[in-house]
């Protein structure tokens, strides 16, 4: 059995190889035969009739018949009528022929393959183009199905360069090691691009598709689908296009980077500030006309902050984002957390000079609410923010937000200025505890309770250290129910009330419990004036006036405190005390010319040299014990120990 079908495989083998090699034949005779010369005409018509751009060969060209059938045309140039400069220009194009019409004398083109095409698009200020002769062409020849429909379906383009340039608005770009595969509409409606392309240093593989590609050409609606993919950025649409008047997009866009500050750098736009703009991610509906982009049912993700809104983006001539986005919790610490007032490990202010360049890039109109939001350490409730950016100056508006255990309300503005920044804030902070508002908002840990705080405060410099110095307006606090920890004034009066000479003790150790507290300050060219500060507590009372400077971050106070008598309408012991020193740390201690005055044993020795033969007599002794002579008394010296007068006593 087996041998009989080798026997008939072998009979029919035979005549197949007698009919292939005349086939052979026949193509190695042809190809002496064919006209080469119409054939490179056929070829150049073929070109020009499915471009509109004229085929400039300048080197030399190559017929191939057998065993493939190919003409390859070295270093030419593709331009449309009357343009001076080709709008194509390639080392090698190669029209790959098909085999059954060139047996029949006829010359169709299978597929272009073009090695390092370099293509010129210049579009001018009225929206037409250097490609727009070729766009009018394909509309009309390209005809799949019909009388003369187009012969070839793919045109490959490898190692090429695209360059971009825009007169109206003065860009240009550039696409290198381009290799594409396109999937011309030669039987089917649809268009297909797919490969490979460097932009600004970063490889991308990408898709287009494009169900009725005559329909897109004459601007009709037609679906679209297009992906990109490159190490900063995912990006996907999938929707239809139209451009009857203008390009319109519709469809579901989304968007993926595992860090959107290298996507952002990436396209050509600085991030502002240092920190944060990591893990990125966006899915919304997309209406794009023109240069302005409208995202509906927009779900974005950022650093881990999840919101949903709608966002509107426009480029016309100035980036424009506004949006309306609402969130369950907001972290901004990523992108605070840079900005430091202080210097890293020291009480001094940040001297490192303010980066606002990203505040002129773009224009901003952002609202945002969220249940809750985390800056730092603060954790604030119910939050209504909203943000504008115009013209280099940012305002930052507190609709209101539960802070601290209250309400926080206020406005907080930064201006770009030659010299640094203009910084205006008006806030007020309702109710809260002053324990965390007052340590969080201006470095004072000594303090506790609750109260409103208003703040009305600007001031201009390069760095947090030249605000600091320029620091000007006002602020009060009316507090209750509250105390100022590092000394307890009830115990150190009632001590030095009963032996003014005994020492304080330790004047740092404590607190002052208050029923109310009032302050009123007043800030000019970084130096706080004290114009009104008075505690009152369950048995003691206080008074300051004097400065603090802000630059320093230093006190320099001089207060009474007092005790209440007995009868509680009326001031007990008074002492005058004083407050000096860094502000988380300061030193407080009596005035000791008034402890002299309230002891009864050293007073009468503190009146008794006001007499000047008792001083005399005083500088005596001293001198025998100590061996050394006094300076003698001038007449401008005020007496020794006269250095204030006693206060009153009740």
């Amino acid at each position: 059995m087996s041998l009989t079908i080798a026997q008939g495989i072998k009979r029919l083998g035979l005549p197949l190889a007698a009919i292939l090699g005349v086939l052979l034949t026949a193509l190695a005779g042809m190809s002496l035969l064919l006209d080469r010369q119409a054939l490179r005409q056929a070829v150049e018509t073929q070109i020009r009739a499915v471009t509109g751009l004229d085929l400039v060969v300048n080197g030399d060209i190559d017929i191939t018949v057998f065993p493939q059938s190919h003409v390859t045309f070295h270093n030419v140039g593709l331009k449309g009528g009357g343009a001076i400069d080709p709008a194509l220009n390639v080392d090698v194009l190669t029209a790959n022929l098909r085999l059954l019409p060139l047996l029949m004398q006829r010359f169709e083109i299978a597929d272009l393959a073009m090695l390092r095409p370099r293509i010129r698009v210049v579009r001018e200020a009225d929206g037409r183009s250097n490609w727009t002769p070729f766009i009018e062409t394909v509309t009309r020849t390209v005809k799949p199905g019909g009388a003369n429909p187009l012969s070839f379906s793919e045109i490959r383009l490898q190692d090429g360069v695209l360059i971009y340039r825009d007169e109206a608005n003065q860009q240009s770009e550039l696409v290198d090691d381009i290799d594409l595969s396109l999937a011309w509409p030669s039987i089917s409606k649809s268009f297909a691009a797919t490969g490979q392309f460097d932009w600004r240093g970063e490889r991308v593989d990408g898709s287009i598709s494009i169900t009725d590609f005559i329909a897109s050409l004459s601007g009709e609606r037609t679906g679209l689908k297009i992906r990109l993919a490159a190490p900063p950025l995912k990006l996907a649409f999938d929707g239809a296009v139209a451009n009857r008047t203008s390009l319109m997009l519709e469809g579901t866009l989304t968007a993926d980077s595992g860090a959107l500050r290298n996507a952002l750098r990436w396209a050509g736009q600085e991030p502002p500030g240092s920190g944060g703009f990591g893990r990125f991610a966006l899915k919304a509906r997309a209406n794009v006309v023109g240069p302005s982009i409208a995202l509906t049912n927009v779900n974005v993700e950022l650093d881990g902050n999840v919101g949903e809104g709608v966002m509107t983006y426009s480029n016309n001539g100035r980036q424009t984002l506004q949006a309306t986005l609402a969130a369950g919790t907001i972290d901004l610490t990523p992108y605070v957390s840079a900005f430091r007032l202080l210097a890293s490990g020291a009480r001094d202010w940040n001297r490192q000079l303010f980066d606002l360049s990203a505040l002129s890039s773009t224009d901003l109109d952002m609202r945002l609410s969220a249940a809750k939001v985390i800056v730092g350490s603060s954790k604030l409730g119910r939050t209504a923010l909203g943000a504008n950016l115009r013209g280099g100056t940012l305002a930052l508006s507190i609709g209101e937000a539960q802070m601290y255990g209250g309400v926080a309300k206020g406005s907080f503005g930064v201006a770009r200025v030659d010299s640094g920044a203009d910084i205006k804030a008006q806030f007020q902070l309702i109710d809260v505890d002053l324990q965390s508002s007052a340590s969080e908002l201006f470095g004072i840990t000594k303090l506790s309770g609750r109260g409103t705080i208003n703040v009305a405060l600007e001031a201009s410099g390069a760095s947090p250290f030249g605000l600091a110095q320029s620091l000007g307006g006002n602020a009060t606090l009316l507090a209750h129910d509250g105390a100022i920890s590092g000394f307890n004034v009830e115990q150190l009066l009632k001590r030095l009330e009963r032996r003014p000479l005994s020492g304080g003790g330790n004047f740092r150790s404590g607190q002052t419990p208050f029923n109310t507290l009032k302050m009123n300050l007043r800030f000019s060219e970084g130096i706080a004036t004290a114009e009104d500060i008075q505690l009152d507590g369950p048995n003691a009372r206080l008074t300051l006036t004097g400065t603090a400077s802000v630059p320093a971050r230093e006190y320099d106070l001089k207060g009474v405190a007092s005790l209440a008598s007995a009868a509680g309408n009326t001031a007990g012991f008074e002492l005058p005390f004083v407050v000096q020193g860094p502000w988380d740390d300061p030193l407080i201690f009596p005035d000791p010319v008034s402890l002299i005055r309230r002891s009864p044993a050293s007073a009468p020795l503190l009146e008794a040299v006001k007499d000047r033969t008792t001083r005399e007599a005083v500088r005596s002794v001293l001198e025998r014990l100590t061996g050394q002579k006094a300076a003698p008394e001038t007449a401008t010296q005020p007496p020794a120990g006269a250095t204030g007068a006693a206060p009153k006593s009740n």
